[in-house]
């Protein structure tokens, strides 16, 4: 089947924190005169930011559909983490730490994106984003230089939607003057992109780049190199 459209998450699928996560993280840490090992809390930093969205989602509570909802809901997880792993949670690191997050200049493109985007938009197909992020998201990939490619964009801290919420995927394929049917959406969260996505009748693509979610039911790909064959190009 030749798509019409194709729409991507943006965190973790085309972008992520430079380096890592938790080498970002160590790093804010070990500026305020703090030492921790990267590799050794990636996992749980990892799990903790998931657990904390999960419960989020669970309980219908918005968190980044307001810049203020956001802050004080990624305090709360920079608050858990420094705590867990034994630094002090009440000597502004918390606050450090949502600054750098929230630093386009931390942020980089996974190396397969834009070979991806410029070969499915030069095909034709209308690319999009839609995303559970606050509105500086469209800041940053002007910053990133991936902006030009999206003709669509839903994302939540503007739309005052959060994914798993349908509505954000219908908002989108208005937009694209898209059906369903004829779309594919990409994400790295079975919750979060590949259920919600299915649900409105889109092609849903998990995005599983560490190889977490080996037995999820759903086509599945490691790297976006592999989403052209799929869209039929």
């Amino acid at each position: 089947m030749r798509y019409k459209a194709v729409f991507f998450d943006a965190g973790e699928t085309l972008v992520h924190a430079h380096p890592s996560f938790a080498e970002l993280f160590a790093n804010v840490v070990s500026r305020a005169g703090h030492q921790v090992n990267a590799e050794a809390i990636a996992e749980s930093i990892s799990e903790k930011a998931a657990a904390r969205l999960e419960r989020a989602a669970g309980k219908n509570e918005l968190w980044s559909t307001d810049r203020e909802r956001s802050k004080t809901f990624w305090l709360g997880i920079y608050g858990a983490l420094l705590e867990e792993t034994g630094l002090p949670a009440d000597q502004g690191l918390d606050v450090k730490l949502y600054e750098a997050f929230s630093d386009h200049a931390n942020y980089s493109l996974f190396p397969d994106v834009e070979r991806v985007l410029e070969k499915l938009g030069s095909s034709g197909l209308i690319l999009g984003v839609i995303s559970n992020f606050e509105e500086w998201l469209e800041v940053l990939l002007e910053h990133l230089d991936i902006a030009r490619y999206f003709s669509v964009t839903a994302i939540s801290g503007i739309e005052g939607v959060e994914k798993p919420d349908p509505s954000l995927f219908r908002i989108a394929l208005s937009r694209g003057g898209v059906d369903a049917g004829d779309a594919i959406y990409v994400g790295d969260n079975p919750r979060f992109d590949v259920d919600p996505a299915a649900a409105v009748g889109m092609h849903a693509v998990l995005l599983d780049r560490r190889g977490r979610f080996q037995g999820v039911d759903t086509p599945r790909i490691s790297s976006l190199e592999e989403l052209p064959a799929m869209a039929g190009i």
